[in-house]
């Protein structure tokens, strides 16, 4: 049985995806989780231009793949299983082919899930981090064809305007897509119990989090209200954009951004002191 260092501590928690097994890991703990899922993963809305480049990327016209998320490279192949699995034989091994470039440990998981590994790394997992890890090798990208897998629907421009600069033919895919979780009045209500004081903690895990919550609520309630409780990221990504808003992180992994982590984090943070 773990140690109950989060019993009497209120934990609001927006993720959505492996939203069980972190409210699991926090109630080991003793904590009471206010599950409030803010956004929604979807397959990519229409399926054609993500089959496209499934077989333009199968039949070789790629020389690097830079993959931004896991999640990414998951709804890729899930695209092919559910709508043409034919094609995944031969993209696994132009997989195999390419030269892989990863944005953090996520996309890098995913791809050892398929027996396979990153041959450039990013150290920080941030568009920033990925420029960085080519810039050294910049040369080598004159004449390739780079693909580039999205972040949702953000369109990446400072990595797409880098590459081009770097006189690569860039081809980019979006697999997937976030949408509204939890209606309005509900994410109303999340923020309306911290400012009563009922949250000890707020754990964000992404970004399209962040942004949801400042959408609905307007970033100046959102930035006064959060000064009333911990809050917590999930990695550098994601504390950067509450920094953006003017909202202070207090605990962050150190060195893996995952949800275990950031569980320890969490723990240390809020065990030091007892709750009111």
């Amino acid at each position: 049985m773990e140690s109950q260092t989060l019993a009497g501590r209120t934990i609001a928690v927006p993720e959505t995806r492996e939203l069980d097994l972190f409210a699991s890991l926090l109630e080991r703990r003793g904590a009471r989780v206010l599950r409030c899922p803010l956004v929604a993963i979807r397959d990519a809305a229409d399926p054609a231009p993500v089959l496209s480049f499934l077989r333009r990327f199968a039949a070789g016209a790629c020389d690097d793949f830079i993959l931004l998320t896991g999640e990414g490279l998951r709804r890729l192949v899930s695209c092919m299983e559910q709508h043409e699995p034919a094609l995944k034989p031969a993209f696994l091994v132009e997989l195999a082919k390419v030269r892989k470039i990863t944005r953090g440990p996520k996309p890098a998981r995913a791809l050892r899930e398929l027996g396979l590994k990153p041959d450039v790394a990013a150290e920080v997992p941030t568009t920033a981090g990925i420029i960085a890890a080519l810039e050294p090798i910049a040369y080598s990208l004159d004449g390739r064809s780079c693909a580039v897998q999205l972040y949702g629907n953000e369109p990446n421009l400072p990595l797409i305007e880098f590459l081009q600069r770097c006189g690569a033919a860039v081809v980019t895919v979006a697999p997937y897509s976030y949408a509204d979780s939890t209606e309005d009045a509900a994410v109303l209500e999340l923020l309306a119990s911290i400012e009563r004081g009922g949250i000890d903690a707020i754990a964000f895990t992404s970004t399209p989090q962040v942004r949801r919550l400042v959408t609905v609520a307007g970033a100046a309630r959102v930035t006064q209200a959060l000064q009333r409780t911990h809050v917590a990221a999930v990695g550098p990504i994601v504390a950067e954009a509450l920094r953006q808003h003017g909202i202070s992180v207090q605990s962050m992994p150190e060195d893996s951004f995952f949800l275990k982590p950031m569980t320890s984090a969490l723990e240390a943070a809020l065990s030091a002191t007892r709750p009111a």
